[in-house]
């Protein structure tokens, strides 16, 4: 009896183990069965976006998003490296993430040195379905573009390669904008930050990366004159430094200013560079590999004079001394036809003004004065034209100079101004003078100190009728 005993007993438990097991690959096998699982009904590879310029035989890292219909909301682990084809020497990872459920996108991140120019193509497998995307992959001009000998387009791209070669990938999503309008004419002289402008600020930037941010402007604003140019725009920037020292808070500094670029940099495309702040807006358009457009460009400084180690700044003195010098070239009666009934208290054609030239030209115009007092006229837009390239300077100097029987000049307020005497004209709160041709707009005006109330400090904009933005827009 007793061994009966036992061996129904093992029967028994080993039944009720083998139970419990069922139960366990019944309970897993269930939950498997349940679990979503990641598909889509289609992808739209021709649709697919990439942050930031590959260059050929230069380090990339970038991100490539692709569009998605039919996400069944699943989550997905991160892909393993897919290499390219065509041009070589790169890699599409797929970044983990989750469905949606419907319409989304997949991030790949895009990494590597392509083997040279021309296209990167990709094809990826996800969700049940297959499809290739293609990036373009521009020429390298990184060890020809900066020499002496390149073209100033080249030199400005070669800057703009070494910056973005710096850059994560995160970061070039933040400099690389569409070429539409409405990232073309974003730009502002306020101190209003991210609000009014876009692009990197350069308080973001290593030590590295912005050095090779005024690289960039360095090239894009010439070094024509020792206080011309680059200069002037480093000054300007120091300027603003002096403001948030004195004001304190955050709304003045050199780190307030932001570099962009409106389209893909290249030798054969459109594209625009944006570098501005406070009291400064650059915008130069670059046309198959030449500079179609130095405008909008507008500077301004407060204060307009300081000493810093035994060295006086005057960043926009020159502009100031030319502008005056030209009015002073006038006789009382020349004077009197130049002045104009309205008072400004700001330039004309600022931030916001695109295309809204007046229909009439206003004041006195050239053709009516001797050759010397044209000579004053040219030497003033020449302090203007000279804040670019070399090339790019004589060529529009030569075009507003050969322009100036169409060109005429006028000022307001500026009561103390005297026939002969420079010194009298722009002193003053609402002081201004400008210059109208066919194709040269430029602005000069006082304003009462904002930081600095007891002093004036100066505002001027260069614009230009057939060519700001390089012509590429209907305002």
């Amino acid at each position: 009896m007793r061994v009966k005993f036992l061996i129904f007993a093992v029967f028994i438990g080993l039944t009720a183990m083998i139970g419990i097991q069922a139960c366990k690959k019944d309970k897993t096998s269930s939950s498997t069965t349940s679990t979503t699982t990641a598909t889509v009904t289609a992808l739209s590879c021709s649709s697919t976006t990439f942050s930031g310029t590959a260059y050929a035989s230069t380090a990339f890292t970038g991100t490539a998003t692709v569009p998605y219909t039919g996400g069944s909301g699943a989550s997905y682990a991160a892909g393993t490296a897919i290499s390219s084809t065509g041009v070589t020497g790169l890699t599409a990872t797929l970044q983990k993430g989750t469905l949606e459920t419907g319409t989304g996108d997949l991030t790949y991140t895009i990494a590597g040195t392509p083997s040279g120019s021309g296209t990167a193509t990709f094809a990826i497998t996800f969700g049940g379905q297959s499809c290739g995307f293609a990036m373009t992959v521009s020429a390298a001009v990184a060890t020809t573009g900066c020499s002496t000998s390149a073209t100033p387009a080249a030199k400005v791209l070669c800057a703009v390669q070494a910056f973005e070669a710096t850059l994560t990938s995160t970061q070039l999503a933040g400099v690389q904008f569409d070429y539409e309008k409405a990232n073309a004419i974003k730009w502002s002289n306020l101190p209003c930050g991210s609000q009014c402008r876009e692009g990197l600020e350069l308080s973001s930037l290593t030590s590295t990366q912005l050095a090779a941010a005024m690289a960039v402007a360095a090239a894009a604003t010439g070094t024509a004159s020792a206080d011309q140019g680059y200069t002037e725009v480093t000054d300007i920037i120091a300027a603003d430094d002096i403001l948030q020292a004195t004001a304190g808070g955050s709304t003045y500094g050199s780190g307030n200013y932001f570099i962009a670029f409106v389209g893909t940099p290249s030798l054969t495309g459109t594209w625009q560079l944006q570098f501005g702040g406070h009291h400064m807006a650059i915008n130069r358009t670059y046309i198959s590999g030449a500079e179609a457009g130095s405008t909008p460009y507008f500077l301004g400084v407060e204060p307009k004079t300081w000493t810093t180690n035994s060295v006086t700044y005057a960043p926009l003195a020159n502009k100031h001394d030319a502008m005056a010098a030209m009015l002073a070239s006038l006789t009382t009666s020349e004077l009197a036809s130049a002045k104009l009934s309205s008072t400004f208290s700001d330039v004309m054609l600022g931030p916001g003004e695109d295309g809204q030239f007046p229909t009439t030209k206003l004041g006195l115009a050239a053709s009516a004065l001797t050759s010397a007092q044209q000579a004053y006229i040219v030497a003033a837009m020449k302090q203007w034209v000279d804040d670019t390239d070399d090339a790019t300077a004589a060529t529009l100097l030569t075009t507003y100079t050969n322009e100036l029987s169409s060109t005429y000049i006028s000022y307001a307020s500026n009561t103390a101004g005297t026939s002969g005497d420079a010194s009298t004209f722009l002193i003053t709160n609402t002081d201004y003078v400008r210059i109208d041709g066919p194709s040269v707009w430029i602005e000069f005006i006082c304003q009462t100190g904002v930081v600095f109330p007891t002093q004036i400090h100066y505002h001027t904009i260069w614009r230009d009728h057939t060519r700001d933005y390089g012509n590429s827009f209907t305002f």
